[in-house]
């Protein structure tokens, strides 16, 4: 799974969501793409299930791209625990996504191959997303 090897701060702020992706936001490698159309965040184990899901799919046909990456550590305090005694320990790790980030991109293969591959990718997914193609985004 994604994780950072190494990071400045073990736990960081919780942050917010606010606003449209000013970045990463535009297909740069693929010829379709799947663009977040609300904010969230999106673990490590989201991504790596869509990941495989998307090229089992393809059959290993074409290339994919992951655009997002897991940097921010969620922490979690054990069940019943009483208030105070500081943070928890970091869990797990997520991607902070805002509406128009590229989550993942694709090439290689026909357009109905990878809108069947992104189907079954986005159903793995916590926030609702849409296709792209070039082809749109040209006009």
């Amino acid at each position: 799974m994604l994780a950072p090897k190494r990071t400045k701060y073990r736990k960081a702020h919780k942050g917010h969501l606010a606003g449209k992706a000013t970045r990463c936001n535009t297909l740069s490698f693929g010829e379709f793409g799947l663009q977040a159309i609300e904010p969230g965040w999106i673990t490590a184990r989201q991504i790596e299930a869509s990941r495989i899901a998307m090229t089992r799919s393809i059959k290993r046909g074409g290339k994919v791209w992951i655009r997002i990456f897991p940097q921010k550590p969620v922490t979690k305090k054990p069940a019943e625990t009483r208030m105070g005694s500081g943070k928890g320990n970091p869990e797990f790790w997520v991607a902070p996504v805002k509406p128009g980030t590229m989550l993942f991109e694709m090439e290689g293969v026909t357009k109905e191959i990878a809108t069947e591959a992104f189907t079954l990718a986005l159903h793995k997914l916590p926030v609702k997303t849409r296709l792209v193609t070039r082809a749109e985004l040209i006009l």
